[in-house]
């Protein structure tokens, strides 16, 4: 039966091969000769086995060759010799050289793109470029160029700001290799709230990596937070203590500790402590869900003076609204005769005497 093993290439390239060679097994970091795209490539033994296979499931999901059964995977075609590997080192020593001229070209034709590495197949019968660009480029006349410049097929790839620090790698924050393009196999995505559930800075420049990106480190620690924090109660929360009423000030997850503070002053107390407290000061609820007291109910409001009830109209009876009728009308008769005017019995009126011009 075959054995499969996973071969690296240049940054974090791989993929899964067959090698038929039961007698002679391949080891870790063996050089081998494999079956590449309409050629041949050189790569290194990265795992083999059942290994190989769980790594391939867990960094891709199923890729075609991880779903293929022994056998059907393209195959290792040979160790590779000294002298095959000396030729490749030197191939991999001329790969910056090439990426400057190729960033010459860009220049050239004034394309919206970075260069970020350049990678020969072991028989130059293929350059991969890679590049970044926040937008789509039209590389077609540069591609053109670059075949007859190379005299080989060119192929350009653009891929994002996390691709590109895990395969150009580097140092991080911590001192140590970038994780992605080490032993992180997936770069899984990282929001701003796993920084909060942590209570870290949210400075960009504290909790960014050399990709300008959220740092992956982020989310290994994410659930031990998440869930050390149920025990404790949250800042600001009030709890009944032997002392009476606390806030809650902070809370140190490793030491277990809460700080607490009320009129008294300050004081840190252990976790279990403060549990105790709580339960014996009134209740079994742990601190994370003990709070205090319902607040006093609210002060009665003084009582509001009554405005004087204003006065209504209130439309009376058809009788007495008849009744009252003739008297309104006097009323008025009466109010023209002192003005003057012409009513019964005024002046000028039918019933009057009439004024005439002396004789």
């Amino acid at each position: 039966m075959p054995q499969t093993v996973e071969v690296r290439f240049k940054g974090n390239r791989k993929g899964l091969f067959d090698w038929a060679g039961d007698e002679d097994l391949l080891r870790m970091r063996d050089p081998v000769i494999v079956d590449a795209d309409r050629g041949q490539d050189l790569g290194r033994i990265s795992a083999v086995g059942e290994t190989a296979l769980k790594k391939c499931g867990s960094s891709c999901g199923g890729c075609a060759s991880g779903e293929a059964p022994p056998g059907d995977r393209a195959p290792i075609l040979r160790r590779a010799s000294r002298d095959e590997v000396a030729s490749h080192e030197e191939l991999r020593r001329s790969e910056e050289d090439v990426r400057r001229q190729i960033i010459e070209r860009v220049r050239a034709h004034n394309l919206p793109m970075k260069i970020s590495d350049a990678e020969w197949q072991w028989d130059r019968k293929k350059l991969t470029i890679y590049f970044t660009s926040e937008k789509r480029v039209d590389f077609r006349n540069l591609v053109r160029e670059l075949a007859g410049q190379f005299k080989t097929r060119i192929e350009l790839r653009q891929i994002g700001v996390r691709d590109e620090a895990a395969r150009l790698s580097g140092v991080g924050r911590c001192g140590r290799e970038y994780c992605c393009s080490t032993w992180l196999t997936e770069l899984s995505p990282v929001n701003l709230g796993l920084a909060k559930d942590q209570r870290l800075s949210l400075n960009p420049s504290q909790i960014s990596g050399g990709c300008g990106r959220l740092l992956c480190c982020l989310k290994y620690e994410h659930e031990f937070y998440v869930t050390t924090r149920k025990r404790f109660p949250k800042e600001g929360r009030m709890v009944v203590t032997a002392r009476g009423q606390e806030k809650v000030v902070a809370v140190d997850l490793f030491r277990e500790r809460v700080f607490l503070r009320n009129e008294e002053g300050q004081r840190i107390v252990p976790l279990l402590q403060l549990k105790e407290e709580v339960e014996a000061a009134g209740g079994s609820a742990p601190p994370a869900v003990a709070a205090a007291p319902a607040a006093p109910a609210p002060r009665p409001s003084p009582p509001r003076r009554e405005a004087p009830p204003a006065e209504a109209s209130v439309t009376p009876p058809a009788d007495e609204a008849a009744a009252a009728a003739p008297s309104r009308s006097k009323r008025r008769r009466r109010g023209r005769r002192r003005r003057g005017g012409g009513g019964p019995g005024g002046p000028g009126g039918p019933e009057g005497p009439s004024q005439g011009s002396g004789g």
